[in-house]
């Protein structure tokens, strides 16, 4: 084990919680509660370690949830 597998970062953090949400079955927003609490993470430090890639998904998560208003999306019904 190298020093530089000690160290997190957005890429590992990504990784983390990508495997959570597979493995565990969890939300976004559970995983990176429950990686932070696995790795003795801060909650208020995640912001650093969050990928773009997670941050979009944990968008969508949260307008699913209702937690963020709707986007405006156009009506494919009438198509």
């Amino acid at each position: 084990m190298t020093v530089e597998d000690n160290f997190l970062n957005k890429q590992k953090f990504s990784m983390l919680i990508e495997e959570t949400v597979l493995n565990s079955r969890l939300s976004y927003m559970d995983a990176i509660i429950d990686v932070c609490e696995k790795h003795f993470i801060d909650l208020e430090d995640v912001r650093k370690f969050v990928s773009p890639a997670i941050k979009d998904k944990l968008e969508a998560e949260a307008r699913e949830l209702n937690y963020l208003p709707k986007l405006n999306s156009l009506p494919f019904d009438d198509i």
